[in-house]
Parts: structure tokens; sequence; C-alpha cells
């Protein structure tokens, strides 16, 4: 049984919930559920720790997050088979996130150590020129960091790490099915020398979470991944709070006629597939061109068809399950329905188990779930084209915008996509899966708003102070 974390004690709170294993359907482990008065506690502390954090000096936030990164590397192995067992997330992918998440604490605590401010050139003012100005960037205060159940260590390392490097408290919120990797790095971060109350971490519904948490005034700045719905409902709530929203997307590819087929297919494979599509950026729509449409079509559906299905403990799964029976049941349900409205499938479309098999669909239109939707799931739906323009056009038609792929060799289409794809985000000859930690990542429209990688979250963990001197 695994306890939750507030002012560096693991509190007991007689209620508890069941971590499940999706791939079995069994139990792996309890946690214990916050209750309201418990949320409270944790605010308390934050406040105290928001105190500590804003006393340490930035050599001392990075000597703590560098010990972290450290602490992590030594029980990798433990992080890793805990993800693949809490989220069915392959062990080879559950690894590389350890991986990643490592990186993103490392990159934290070196923006803790450049963190700084700008001087202002008043004389450039017609009335100040006897007068001096510089800004300094000052921590919010408190953190609320709420993430989902797909990337359960690298998203919470997003928001904890550059939070701490800024001198800021957290109130760290995992999702309820995949809490055990972050309850792991609250020991870590204790143990790299954390002030007790820096960090706390509660398992709770998300209606207390909204009611204690999400609209109290002494939070300062809440960063959300998750779902549209989710956010838009916690943006409502928040009030006077500074907020950033990743809220997903159904990412598009265009694959053009002059490329590397096989290149794009094997990118593809991945973005498609990879972690059964449950990630923002999958590759859900693949617009192709119609030269090369026959060819990419088969070897897209070859490869997805000899991916490995089954124990994410297994080395060589390259698909696992669902995160639970309900999402399962929902994605069937989008690809059955795009069937019956005239679509084909030309791979999967069926469970095996928690597994959905990849499932690679044409012959669909724009108002099919399967294409206008998230899926959030092992699917990937062909539209042929031959015009690039009209590629863009549609990959555009979307209420989302997070990021896009494009394959070509054609100079003029690669900045044509640039300039005019609404996204946050434009991977040419890749893949919109692409992600490296240190990016500036996040999308438009409702995809959300504000950007992660460190150095770019600390930028919005923190507040300007302006200072002017006359002398």
């Amino acid at each position: 049984m695994k306890n939750i974390l507030i002012g560096g004690k693991w509190i007991d709170t007689n209620t508890y919930i069941d971590v499940i294993n999706p791939y079995t359907g069994k139990s792996i482990d309890t946690v214990s559920k916050a209750l309201p008065d418990h949320l409270k506690e944790a605010v308390d502390s934050a406040m105290r720790g928001s105190k500590a954090m804003k006393s340490l000096s930035r050599h001392r936030r990075y000597e703590i997050l560098s010990k972290t990164a450290e602490l992590m590397l030594e029980r990798k192995d433990e992080i890793a088979k805990t993800m693949a067992l809490e989220c069915g997330k392959p062990l080879a992918y559950s690894k590389g996130e350890v991986s990643r998440a490592h990186e993103t604490i490392v990159l934290s605590a070196e923006e803790a150590k450049r963190l700084g401010g700008e001087v202002i050139p008043f004389d450039a003012a017609p009335t100040s020129s006897d007068k001096y100005c510089f800004y300094i960037r000052v921590p919010v205060g408190i953190v609320l960091s709420i993430t989902p159940f797909n990337f359960p260590l690298n998203l919470v390392c997003h928001k904890i790490g550059p939070a701490i490097a800024a001198g800021n408290s957290v109130i760290h919120k995992p999702a309820s099915k995949t809490p055990l990797t972050s309850l792991i790095l609250g020991e870590i971060m204790l143990e790299a020398g954390l002030p007790k109350d820096a960090l706390n971490i509660i398992i709770c519904s998300a209606e207390d979470a909204e009611n204690y948490l999400v609209k109290n005034p002494l939070i300062r700045k809440i960063s959300f991944t998750g779902s549209k719905l989710i956010g838009e409902r916690i943006a409502s709530n928040a009030g006077l709070k500074k907020l950033s929203m990743e809220l997903g997307s159904n990412s598009g590819v265009i694959i053009d006629e002059n490329t590397d087929i096989d290149k794009a297919v094997s990118a593809i494979k991945v973005g498609a597939f990879g972690y059964s599509g449950q990630v923002c950026i999958h590759c859900q729509r693949a617009y192709v061109h119609e030269n090369v449409y026959e060819e990419f079509k088969r070897k897209i559906v070859d490869v997805a068809k000899n991916l490995v299905i089954g124990d994410p403990l297994e080395i060589g799964t390259d698909i696992g399950p669902m995160i639970d029976e309900k999402e399962l049941l929902r994605v069937k349900s989008w690809v059955d329905e795009a069937k019956s409205q005239g679509a084909k499938i030309l791979c999967g479309g069926e469970r095996e188990g928690f597994i959905f098999k990849p499932t690679v669909i044409e012959n669909v239109t724009e108002d099919m779930k399967i294409v206008k939707d998230e899926t959030f799931g092992p699917t990937l739906a062909l539209i042929k084209f031959n015009d690039f323009k009209e590629a863009v056009r549609k990959l555009n038609d979307s209420i989302y915008g997070l990021q896009a792929g494009v394959f070509t060799e054609n100079i003029r289409n690669a900045y044509y996509a640039i300039d005019n794809l609404d996204v946050g985000g434009v991977m040419i000859n890749d893949v919109p899966t692409f992600r490296i930690d240190l990016m500036p990542y996040g999308g438009l429209k409702n995809s959300g708003f504000g950007r992660e990688g460190p150095k770019y979250a600390i930028e919005e963990m923190t507040e300007i102070k302006c200072v002017r001197f006359h002398l």
C-alpha cells in the first residue's frame, strides 16, 4: 500500500483506491485517497514550502534537481517496471520515458542557474535619461500540477522540475489510474534534499480537486495536461490564476509525392501505434498524395499487421493494452461507426483481451469521429490528396492544433506548410508525435495555450518584478 505525501510525511488516509494493471485487469497495489481535509493540509504545507523555496539559492535548486536526476537513474529499472504495470506501456517505451524524464530534470536543473532578468534601456524614452531600470523573475508561489495517465513520469517532471527550478512549491495530482510512479518520484526528491513542504502529492477525486485546489486563491498557477472537457472546467473555475493547458489533438501528417516512403512508414508506425495511440500527438490522420497512396497504404498495413501485441513486461512487445475497458470500447465503437458509414478497415479494428489491434482505415469522411475527434487509440485514417495546399487546408480543418508532420523533399511545400499549418509545432520529414524535451511544446486552438519545455515552463511559473532607480 502507498500513501499520499503531505509536508514530508506519508499519510495513510484510511480510504483507498486500487491501482489496476490494464493488461491483466487485476489490482497491483492500493493508494490512499485524499479527502477534503487532506487537501487543505496540502495547501497549508505548500504555503510553507513556497517560503522555503523562495529562500533557496538558484545553485541549491540546481543541486536538488541534479541529485534527483542521479537518483532517478539508480532506480530506473524499478520505475520502468512500475510504469509498465500501472499504465500498460511496453517496457521498451517505459525505459525510454525514464531516460526522457531524467533529461527533463537535468534541463530544469540547468535552467535554475540561468533564471535571471533584463536591463530596460530607460534612456530610450525622452523623459528618462537619468533613470535606470531592470526586471527580475520571481516565483509565483504555489503551482498545482495535474497530469494524465499516459506519461506518468515525464509529464510529471515537465511540471515539477520547472516549478522547483523557478523557486515554487508544488501540489501534484497524478491520474488516479497511474499514481505509483509519481509517488516514487516524491521519494526521490525528498531524498535529494527538497524541503519537506515543497512537494505534496495527493490522489483525490476530480470533484475534490476542483473544489479545494483549482478554486483555491492561494494557488497561483495551474499546469494541466488532459482532455479539452476537463481543461475547460478548470479554466472556468480557476479564478485569477496563471494557467497552462495542454489539451490534446487529432494530429495529422502529410506524405507528399516526392518523399522517402519507407522513411515515412517507419516513423508513422511509431507515431500512429506507439503506446496504443494513447499520446496527445498521436498520428491519427495521414494525408497521402495520390501518386504514392497505394505504395504507402500497402507498406503501412504490412507493418501494422506485424507489430507484436502482448504483455507490456515482455521484451519485444510493441502494443500493450488500452488504459481500461471503457476506453477500448469507445475506440472500437468509433471504428465500427466509421465502417457502418462506408469506411474500409484495412487491418485491425478488433480487440484481443484488453488490447485494441493497430487499425488502418480508408474511405473516411471528415465528419467521422475517427477523423474529426481525438481517438486516443491505435488508429490511422488514410486520406488521398492531389494538391498540397488542399492537404494543408484539410489538416487544418480541426478544432485542435497541437502538432503536425510533413514528409516532403519539395522546399516550397515545406515552407508553405510551416507558414500555413495552424499548429504549435510543425515537424518536417517527421511525424507530429516527435517531441524533444527542451523544445517549446504546446498547441493552438482547442489544443490549449502555454508552452512546456523547462525554459519555457519556468517563464510561465514566474512573475516579472520591475525595479526602477532614479539617481
